[in-house]
């Protein structure tokens, strides 16, 4: 049950994915050269420091490039519903196709997503029963991310020792307050965002409830039994082990494979 591959052709899309990754880019290649490389040379932090920012990158851009291209939960065009479960499907009213209780039809992608949550310029794709983890993740990582770029760039002027050795003939140096300043400004309104955006996320799924059915207040199961917190993240991760649920390098199954995931996960 291998994860499909989903492309969104959405101009609009492709410009917040740019800008994220432009993002990610400039601190992933000025920070490093600016702080992390010369105070490692010097002594003042351990390379224990420069692993674990590379770290946080690598598993920041990972997760994104996952989220965008992850089958969200797509329903095939000609669905088998047993009759014993038909209770359990509607009609969509936008494109006319059976779909299972509590998906959502994406106007901008075109198709029903199952347990769709929300569709996410940023990543250009619709956050949805089978990539809602990898976009979990991507928000983690975000938020770590940006604050050990922040408790750089203040520990670059406020707590480590100055430079002995610096080369004013590289760009980086000559212009090395303007880029870090251009860094801790991108960096607190990544923060700020990523953190709204993933407090909100983790309400959801510890109510086991939709961002679309927040907003709608149409959740008509809202008086279901509430499941267990380590049910519902185990549910949207597919793993009880929770040490996966950091790691965005393999592939999601799920707990239980209902009738509807037989040809699509």
């Amino acid at each position: 049950m291998g994860q499909r591959i989903h492309f969104v052709v959405d101009p609009q899309g492709w410009c917040c994915m740019a800008l994220i990754i432009f993002i990610w880019l400039y601190n992933t290649i000025f920070i490093p050269k600016v702080i992390l490389f010369p105070h490692y040379e010097e002594g003042n932090i351990s390379v224990v420091a420069v692993l674990c920012y590379y770290f946080c990158s690598l598993f920041c851009i990972a997760s994104l490039f996952r989220a965008s291209v992850a089958d969200p939960g797509k329903l095939p065009e000609s669905p088998k519903i047993p009759i014993a479960e038909l209770e359990h499907w509607e009609l969509c009213n936008k494109c006319n196709m059976m779909r299972p209780k509590r998906s959502h039809h994406c106007s901008r992608c075109g198709h029903c997503v199952r347990r769709m949550d929300h569709h996410c310029p940023w990543i250009n794709n619709c956050v949805g029963e089978d990539n809602h983890w990898l976009f979990l993740q991507l928000c983690f990582y975000t938020q770590i991310l940006s604050s050990y770029t922040l408790i750089l760039d203040f520990c670059h002027y406020y707590y480590f020792l100055p430079l002995k050795k610096e080369n004013w003939d590289v760009f980086a140096f000559r212009h090395e307050l303007a880029l870090l300043r251009i860094s801790a400004f991108m960096g607190l309104i990544i923060l700020g965002g990523i953190s709204r955006l993933f407090y909100t996320q983790l309400m959801g799924i510890f109510t086991d409830t939709t961002s679309i059915e927040k907003m709608s207040n149409c959740c008509e199961d809202i008086s279901r039994p509430r499941k267990p917190w380590q049910q519902t993240f185990s549910e949207v991760f597919g793993t009880h082990w929770k040490i996966l649920w950091f790691i965005p390098f393999r592939q999601r199954q799920p707990l239980r494979v209902p009738y509807h995931f037989a040809n699509h996960v």
